[in-house]
């Protein structure tokens, strides 16, 4: 048997990593979490300051057993598990269960590389019991709140399976924004657009200064154009840039394979924590923008050898959240020279060049572009038309998304005084929209903007009501709506109405009956619960026990009295008064 025993959480990890680590060392996976608070009651001794109980899930007893008899044979034993709190809890989790010493190794890497398994089993640290109480404490309220909330919502809600503190703020925000949705009011406007020519036959694609409010006065401008004379009565022509994005961190990965790819959230986590086991990116839970030295001076030696000197600039990005907690950098390939890697199943790879672009184009110089405003005088009204072109003087890192000079907004080489000749007319009702419903990536980016979610929560929040049926994710086929329409044919103004396709949508999230019903009661009886300022503050106190040493109980405490209280109380709220909430 080997001298040396690694404990990770994976499988699929732990047979990368004994590659690395040659023969001195086996390395065996703990398959997750071993050991949780019991199904069958609380766990919690409340009179006795919130103490936890644990038992080994009755899945993990083999594994258990299994790494006892791993551990009584090897001289060294390191804890590998991931540096987050849920990583940090298993490996303290594994220390208590396994009886090893307080001071056992625990090694901790952001990637799985021989290079940064080395590194770290030579630069052990102990278990961060901060880091430990954090975890703990979340674990506690979740537990309590889901105990006993959900019991009242049995008796109370037809249909309600359970109520979280981070299930039920999300389940808010869709209803919340349904809601929004059913008010809004539509208004309509008529905006303008045309084709003009000069002298050579150049097409300049124009659009009005102004919309109008009214049909009426849009067909009072149309007839009134029949008889203007236009002409170009300003250019101008100024430089503008535009600057690569930061790496991707857990949330920004998840919305841009959302809207790239076409991905779940769920999905691209899967894929990412594939990717990540296999050696291809480093750890895809992250709030940091932080690039390494090492994979920034990658970054640069690529970019020059591919584009050239000129194309890099070295970018440090910093991390706008202060309350990150994750000490890892941004999500990044772990070999930069390899833009591609053979044998990756389709969406895997396409969710590495996704990374690998993103990463490199972080280090590179701004696209320079130019960008010209073309405004066209009508002799008899007030209004302008407005051209704008654009193109592309340098690519910068638009070359790693290969941008086509095709793409260039080019305008004709007009001059002050030009005249021009209108050739196509419209103008065209529009409707004003409704905020958008939440897709899996924008539900997502609005959890982290409102600091009630961190990057090992996201997928699962989003996941999670779903599977308890308060959110469904649906395509729904728009509806036939008729608009008006003004055009200018052989001189004379026409008038029609058109039919369009309107409101369709894809993949967006519905609240169902049950959501609106569980959040009113939720709101009314158990504001603190869904109270977006109260889950975000909370998210805060476990960073502060982590990063502070605050004792997690005292958080626990001051959550728990109130809590209670409201529970206690809700024995009163009849099933009918519930009902009749919507």
């Amino acid at each position: 048997m080997a001298k040396n025993l690694v404990i990770v959480e994976s499988p699929a990890k732990a047979k990368t990593i004994e590659k690395f680590l040659g023969k001195d060392y086996t390395v065996k996976s703990s398959i997750g979490h071993i050991r949780d608070m019991p199904k069958k009651d609380m766990g919690i001794d409340i009179e006795n300051n919130f103490q936890p109980s644990y038992v080994v899930s009755a899945d993990k007893k083999k594994v258990v057993a299994d790494l006892r008899k791993s551990v009584k044979t090897a001289d060294q034993v390191y804890l590998a598990t991931d540096e987050d709190r849920e990583g940090e809890a298993i490996a303290w989790h594994l220390l208590e269960t396994l009886n090893l010493p307080k001071d056992t190794p625990r090694i901790v890497f952001h990637e799985i590389t021989k290079g940064a398994i080395t590194e770290a089993i030579t630069s052990p640290r102990t278990v961060d019991y901060q880091v430990v109480d954090a975890q703990q404490a979340r674990r506690v309220i979740d537990r309590l709140v889901g105990f006993e909330i959900s019991p009242v919502l049995w008796r109370k809600i037809s249909g309600a399976r359970s109520a979280g503190r981070v299930q039920s703020p999300v389940v808010r925000l869709v209803v919340e924004r349904e809601r929004e949705i059913t008010k809004h009011t539509t208004q309509s406007i008529y905006k303008v657009k045309a084709e003009l020519v000069n002298d050579n036959g150049e097409v300049v694609d124009v659009k009005l200064s102004k919309d109008f409010d009214s049909k009426d006065e849009a067909v009072v401008f149309t007839t009134a154009l029949l008889d203007a004379k236009l002409s170009v009565s300003a250019i101008e022509k100024k430089p503008s840039k535009r600057s690569p994005k930061p790496p991707f961190i857990t949330s920004t990965l998840q919305q841009e394979a959302s809207q790239k790819l076409g991905f779940s959230v769920k999905q691209t986590m899967t894929l990412a924590q594939g990717l990540y086991r296999e050696g291809s990116i480093t750890y895809m839970r992250t709030d940091s923008f932080t690039l390494s030295e090492t994979a920034i001076e990658a970054a640069g030696a690529v970019i020059e050898k591919t584009y050239g000197s000129d194309y890099h600039q070295v970018r440090r990005y910093k991390t706008k959240d202060a309350g990150a907690q994750e000490a890892h950098e941004a999500i990044r390939p772990t070999d930069l020279t390899r833009p591609e890697i053979y044998g990756l199943e389709d969406q895997a790879a396409k969710l590495y060049a996704l990374i690998y672009k993103r990463t490199l184009a972080s280090q590179m110089s701004d696209a320079k572009l130019q960008r010209t405003q073309i405004k066209t005088n009508i002799s008899n009204r007030d209004e302008t038309f407005v051209a704008n072109g654009e193109i592309l003087v340098f690519p910068g890192f638009l070359s790693v998304y290969d941008y086509l000079s095709s793409d260039d907004k080019l305008l004709p080489d007009l001059s002050q005084g030009d005249e021009l000749t209108l050739v196509n007319f419209a103008a065209r009702e529009s409707f004003s929209r409704a905020k958008p419903r939440y897709t899996e990536a924008s539900l997502v980016k609005k959890i982290e903007e409102m600091g009630i979610g961190r990057p090992s929560t996201f997928a699962t929040m989003v996941s999670t009501v779903q599977d308890r049926n308060y959110v469904t994710k649906e395509t729904r086929e728009g509806v036939e709506r008729a608009f008006q329409l003004i055009e200018i044919n052989e001189g004379k103004v026409e008038q029609s109405e058109p039919i369009e396709n309107a409101g369709a949508e894809k993949n967006k999230l519905f609240p169902t009956s049950v959501a609106y019903l569980l959040t009113d009661f939720l709101v009314k009886h158990f504001g603190d619960i869904v109270d977006y300022k109260f889950t975000a503050n909370l998210e805060t106190d476990f960073d502060t026990i982590a990063n502070q040493g605050v004792v997690w109980q005292s958080v626990v405490k001051e959550f728990y009295g109130p809590f209670h209280a409201k529970i206690e109380a809700a024995d009163d709220i009849s099933r009918e008064e519930t009902h009749g909430m919507r």
